[in-house]
């Protein structure tokens, strides 16, 4: 089979900017609710949370006051929290409302602006009072409303399954004492102590989980709204374009590498493949790939995108406060695992071209890369400081404002940017809503924290936990991972990590897993439900823009992220993949990994790279088991490992001289001047 060279649409690049910026705002365009006041109350609230957020990291104290920790978080709910009840209607449109929102929506906006507002003015009496376990009859009352519209907000936010869940763990120590389970007996509230824990308490809703939010979290999300609306998001997808459109398979590798781009700053997988999926999904299946390939390579890539520093996902930000290192140490950590998910899609991706025949476009329709490059200095200039000012800036807080502040200069003088008031508004409400939903699910996610921290648990579960698989770190391991896939079906990455941050991680620590590695093990595998069966929403959301079958997109998609299944049991086992480790070492394993990947990513694929020929099933058993095995740190297992793939090479090359090469994507059938091999 043989497909045409054209396979990308041949639209100069100065058509496309503002197209991915205006895609993520498009569909406030549409929203029913969003009246010219209602967007104006909304960027209004998040000017006033972004304020609020600054006062507190640079500590300006304006108006000589100085905010306590337990303050500002509710200061920072109440600019940030009402956009849920504003954007999220409390049940599915039907169609025929009325523009605007309705009167119970603001009132509930109205009640939380008011109980986190209470809460605010006396701050201080909760800290030196202790009014989280003894507090006036007031207190106690707004306690429960505010309990309840956070459960509320999570369940606009997060759906019924996390909201149910946080509900039933946050209620849970009513009757801890009186379980006949011995493992989940704990210590026994009564109704009223419970509430005030909850609202007031520095374990529940303004437990770890947010106070990360409100201290590190709020600048790296907004830097990754104003990259995307500054032009950042259609410049790397014009770089993508320059540097892998001529190759073949050149569609699919642009999905990649600029939904890795878009993942990388949003940290969101649906919202991504919704973004540039538009774009990518269709560019894929008009060169030759099958409709549930490119919606699975689409979902795929954008799925990565909450493990790909520098932003990476909001769970990647709660580590920080559970592991207590600076997240400059979890971007350090998280780089090789990313960079590994993402070749073993490349790779996979190459051998599928190449086993279908399917060529790049012609080199006079794409982008020019020193044009593109030039161009989008701004962008490269802004993600390069981003990460200089991380590793030696004192406060890592502080950095996303002053690069945010930087983009938004350029973004002004920039000549072929067109950035205004109308550009301005656009930005602001995009990262309203995206605040709001993220805050709001990390507030109600913290209600699972407190209801475990409270009875005390958590510790005894992950006691139990290793009781039960026998200090087995394999075992564990495997329980660890199914335990992640199964609450990732239901749960936010976020409300999982935050559950297996209490029960699992210390479960692996105390096995001797490093804490950095259990930790992303965790995320690994929560996030690992947006492209598998049952759920894969990720994968569902590509099968609506490509028209194919959700469930064997799921599949194609399980096939081209394989690698995500397998490197955390490598990091986990082996720290020096999450640069725990000497350089040395960290260069050793990291080479035997690239190897280890590109061996699964050929026994997936079928196709063998460099050799250029396509496996039997016996070759690419062999290989997908040597390349499991290099992940592991044993030299000796290494060296047998590889000596078993040089023999699979060996032998796929011989039987591909002896037969001769007729498929496609063979030396004969390569077009002059484009590549065979892209890595």
């Amino acid at each position: 089979m043989s497909v045409a060279s054209a396979s990308l649409p041949s639209t100069p690049s100065s058509s496309l900017p503002q197209s991915l910026a205006a895609a993520a705002v498009e569909s406030e365009e549409h929203n029913h609710r969003l009246t010219t006041f209602w967007k104006s109350v909304i960027i209004a609230l998040t000017i006033a949370g972004i304020l609020v957020t600054m006062n507190q990291v640079f500590f300006w104290n304006l108006f000589d006051m100085a905010v306590l920790t337990n303050a500002f978080l509710y200061m920072l709910t109440a600019c940030f929290v009402p956009i849920v009840f504003i954007v999220q209607p409390l049940r599915k449109a039907t169609g025929g409302e009325r523009p605007g929102v309705p009167w119970y929506d603001v009132l509930f906006l109205l009640a939380f602006m008011g109980c986190a507002g209470f809460f605010a003015f006396h701050g201080v009496d909760i800290a030196e009072f202790g009014w989280a376990f003894v507090s006036p009859v007031s207190a106690t009352v707004i306690s429960y409303i505010f309990w309840a519209l956070i459960v509320e907000v999570l369940r606009r936010t997060a759906g019924w399954i996390v909201a149910a869940l946080a509900l039933v763990v946050s209620l849970y120590p009513l009757v801890a004492g009186e379980l006949p389970i011995g493992f989940l007996q704990g210590i026994t509230y009564d109704i009223n102590t419970l509430a005030q824990l909850h609202a007031m308490g520095s374990e529940s809703i303004l437990g770890l989980p947010l106070q990360t939010a409100g201290s590190v979290l709020v600048g790296f999300l907004l830097f990754g709204v104003v990259l995307q609306h500054t032009g950042g998001a259609d410049f790397f997808h014009d770089l993508s374009l320059s540097l892998f459109g001529r190759y073949r398979g050149g569609s699919a590798k642009v999905a990649i590498t600029s939904s890795a781009a878009m993942g990388m700053m949003s940290g969101s997988a649906v919202s991504n493949v919704l973004t540039t999926g538009p774009m990518t999904i269709p560019a894929m299946i008009k060169s030759g790939f099958s409709r549930k390939t490119a919606g699975a390579v689409e979902a795929t890539a954008s799925a990565g995108g909450s493990i790909t520093p520098p932003i990476m996902g909001t769970a990647a930000f709660l580590m920080v406060s559970f592991v207590g290192v600076p997240y400059t140490q979890i971007i350090i950590a998280a780089a090789i695992p990313a960079f590994l998910y993402y070749l073993g899609i490349f790779l996979q991706v190459d051998g599928y071209a190449a086993m279908h025949g399917l060529k790049g476009t012609r080199k006079d329709l794409l982008p020019r890369f020193i044009t593109s490059l030039i161009s989008g200095w701004p962008y490269i200039a802004a993600l390069g400081l981003l990460t200089v000012m991380l590793f030696f800036a004192g406060s890592e807080s502080q950095v996303p404002f002053w690069v945010v502040g930087l983009l938004l200069v350029i973004a002004i003088a920039k000549p072929r940017l067109k950035f205004g008031v109308v550009e301005f508004r656009d930005m602001m409400l995009d990262a309203g809503k995206t605040l709001a939903q993220i805050i709001g699910i990390i507030a109600g996610v913290g209600l699972i924290l407190g209801g475990l921290s409270a009875t005390g648990v958590a510790l005894s579960l992950s006691r139990d936990l290793i009781a039960l698989v026998g200090e087995s770190v394999i075992l564990i391991l495997i329980a660890g991972a199914i335990a992640c896939f199964v609450l990732g079906m239901g749960l936010t990455i976020s409300a999982a990590y935050v559950f297996l941050a209490i029960v699992m991680a210390p479960a692996l620590t105390a096995l001797g897993v490093d804490p950095i590695a259990a930790h992303l093990f965790v995320i690994y595998w929560a996030s690992v439900s947006y492209i598998t069966p049952p759920v894969g929403l990720a994968a569902f959301a590509a099968a609506g823009i490509s028209k194919a079958s959700p469930m064997a997109t799921c599949v194609e998609a399980m096939r081209l992220g394989a690698v995500k299944y397998v490197v955390p049991f490598g990091f986990a086992l082996n720290p020096a993949l999450v640069a725990q480790a000497g350089p040395s070492e960290i260069l050793v394993s990291t080479l035997f990994s690239i190897v280890a990947v590109a061996a699964i990513a050929c026994s997936f694929s079928g196709w063998l790279l460099v050799v250029e020929t396509k496996l039997p099933v016996v070759l690419r058993v062999v290989l997908a088991v040597a390349g499991f095995v290099l992940f592991l740190p044993d030299t000796s297992y290494r060296f047998i490992a590889v000596a078993a793939i040089a023999a699979a090479c060996a032998i796929a090359y011989l039987t591909r001289r002896s037969k001769g090469s007729g498929l496609p994507g063979s030396s004969a059938e390569t077009a002059p001047g484009e590549a065979r091999i892209t890595v």
